[in-house]
């Protein structure tokens, strides 16, 4: 656990480490991003899906 702590010390005292956190910060926003495109083009594709599968019924 000591070592974790130092190791978070060095990284907030360098500057290499405040570059580490603001790549992980966009990382995150780039994942929450890729994940919300994902859902709505799912949620899309679905609905395109029912509205197909609706009108191949009806006829």
């Amino acid at each position: 656990m000591n070592k974790l702590i130092i190791m978070t010390r060095q990284f907030r005292d360098d500057e290499n480490g405040a570059a580490m956190v603001e790549y992980t910060i966009l990382l995150g926003i780039i994942t929450v991003a890729v994940i919300a495109t994902i859902i709505g083009v799912g949620t899309w594709v679905g609905g395109q899906w029912n509205t197909l599968n609706t009108a191949l019924a009806g006829s």
